[in-house]
């Protein structure tokens, strides 16, 4: 019985440490592609905040300047949810909640819950603009 007891304990201390040990990007600050990249949150020159709610964000377009760093900070007001961008390398959720990108192309990128979160999360959606 205590050969049991030990057993169990050592597996269950095995996942706990493991569970820890697991790998760290330092925030997504040091990525790069082709139409945008993360910097040091200390470049950011402007600040944009999104806001989600059940199936929507508070607003349908955000738009940026190209070449500009802005930091980019996401709040879930209710509800389960994320933010994914990919052509701006943007990925943001309730773990990692604000990033600095700089734009590097204009154009309309289409911005995504990244988290499912009910029946309505496939119309949840907003453009992100490059100007």
């Amino acid at each position: 019985m205590k050969k049991t007891a030990l057993f169990l304990l050592s597996i269950a201390l095995v996942l706990i440490l493991s569970a820890c040990g697991g790998k760290s990007n330092g925030g997504g600050n040091t990525a790069d592609s082709a139409t945008g990249s993360t910097v040091s949150p200390a470049a950011a020159q402007e600040e944009i905040v999104i806001k989600a709610t059940n199936y929507s964000f508070d607003q349908k377009e955000y738009h940026l300047k190209k070449g500009v760093p802005v930091k980019i900070t996401f709040e879930n007001q209710s509800g389960n949810h994320g933010i994914l961008v990919p052509e701006l390398n943007l990925q943001l959720d309730g773990k990692q909640n604000s990033q600095v990108i700089v734009p590097e192309q204009a154009g309309t990128f289409k911005m995504t819950c990244s988290v499912f979160c009910g029946s309505g999360h496939s119309q949840m959606s907003a453009d992100i603009i490059v100007e």
